[in-house]
């Protein structure tokens, strides 16, 4: 039985957390993509050892690690929560100014910059009547994805290490930097994290166990064109602007891409285009639940590509696949025990599970091919990358709640 007692800390830790600008870069060669992410990691190792977790440390690539010690006589399954401290590049972190709206009634939720949470166009609002719940000021994200995840992780820490009488097994805690640009497990060492379960605290909705993703690939087009003084350019220039122009047109307008695709469809996904008269690149990203159609996609793309050059003669391209991430339900149904016990504390917590397929990915998503099993749970945000991202603080109040009886229920079932 939980505490009633208790006094959560998951939200002032957050209203922390947020201050931080921890933006993520994708442009970036190093490793991690923007430095600044490690002054968070760096108090985050701080909190954890005033919390008790005394081995919290940051190692050499900006991964915070911690450990807190079994308190079972059992023989229970190491397991694992996982957050990560970056934001999207995709709107500012910088500067966040977090409101608390007090026991909302319903309706729209005005921003002080005059934006809208519109009640209709976040249906999870209907559900929140009476929650007191956080937002941005409407200038920037909020970072609720991931820092909601890192506040309940810690709070739940902190309440295992008050309340020795909650039996569980050895719990593992890593806080990754650069998730949102998609290489936090790039560095993530397995066998030294010493898991043999994990979960990221990454997911939305209250009540969400996330165990399928999108498989993923990139791909990379370069057309080749020739230069030539525009001046004297007649019968000689191929313009590669152009081609890429004429390649773009040839997609289809009704289905592949992301505004006509959804539940378990894929889709191609132009993300960036660079380029001048000579050269001209295009990045894609290539979505599907089903690992045979990123290939189908792929060579969709490959065919209007060889049309393209055959359409401008003298002009030549590059065609480059980058594999990224496989959908992680081929690994986690060999591991059932992940998801059950998973659902048997949220069945105890009274919350009715919410079991969908994400059109993305996360951390899960490679950690589990690289040998940790790792569904997604629910940190309790909503309208992740934008400026009108909120959560509520009884949802982040009762993520704290179902890592703690995750923890509980692994050892009471081992």
């Amino acid at each position: 039985m939980f505490d009633q007692n208790y006094k959560f800390t998951c939200v002032d830790r957050f209203l922390k957390y947020v201050k931080y600008d921890t933006q993520s870069d994708e442009d970036s060669t190093t490793f991690p993509s923007d430095p600044k992410q490690l002054e968070l990691s760096k108090d985050l190792v701080i909190e954890l050892k005033e919390i008790g977790l005394t081995d919290a440390h940051m190692d050499e690539n900006g991964y915070v690690v911690a450990t807190l010690p079994s308190n079972s006589d059992k023989d229970v399954p190491v397991i694992g929560f996982i957050a990560h401290v970056d934001t999207s590049p995709a709107v500012s972190g910088k500067n966040v100014n977090p409101q608390i709206l007090k026991n909302y009634q319903g309706g729209d939720i005005t921003l002080l910059n005059g934006k809208i949470i519109d009640a209709d166009g976040n249906p999870e609002l209907k559900d929140m009547i009476g929650f007191d719940i956080i937002t941005t000021d409407g200038t920037t994200l909020l970072g609720a994805d991931d820092k909601a995840g890192v506040a309940e992780i810690m709070d739940a820490m902190n309440y295992l290490v008050q309340h020795p009488e909650v039996k569980h097994g050895t719990i593992k805690i890593c806080f990754t930097p650069d998730e949102e640009v998609g290489r936090g497990a790039e560095k993530f060492n397995v066998e030294k994290f010493g898991a043999k379960y994990a979960y990221t605290i990454d997911g939305g909705t209250r009540g969400e166990i996330e165990t399928e993703t999108f498989s993923a690939d990139a791909v990379n087009i370069e057309f080749i064109g020739k230069n030539v003084h525009p001046g004297y350019a007649k019968g000689k220039m191929i313009n590669s602007i152009k081609m890429a122009s004429h390649f773009l047109e040839l997609l289809p307008k009704d289905r592949l891409s992301p505004e006509t695709t959804e539940k378990r469809e894929g889709y191609v996904h132009c993300t960036t285009i660079n380029g001048n008269e000579e050269k001209t690149v295009l990045k894609f990203i290539i979505r599907d639940f089903i690992d045979e159609k990123l290939k189908e996609f792929e060579n969709i793309l490959k065919d209007l590509v060889d049309k393209t050059v055959a359409q401008f003669p003298g002009s030549s391209s590059n065609f480059e696949v980058i594999e990224q991430y496989r959908n992680m339900k081929n690994v986690l149904v060999q591991h059932p025990e992940i998801e059950k016990n998973a659902l048997e504390a949220l069945a105890v917590l009274d919350i009715i599970p919410i079991q969908s397929p994400i059109r993305g990915g996360t951390d899960g998503s490679r950690l589990s091919f690289m040998g940790l099993p790792t569904p997604n749970l629910f940190a309790g945000g909503h309208n992740f990358h934008a400026v009108t991202e909120y959560v509520g603080i009884q949802d982040m109040e009762m993520a704290t709640r179902a890592i703690v009886e995750i923890s509980r229920i692994w050892e009471k079932n081992a």
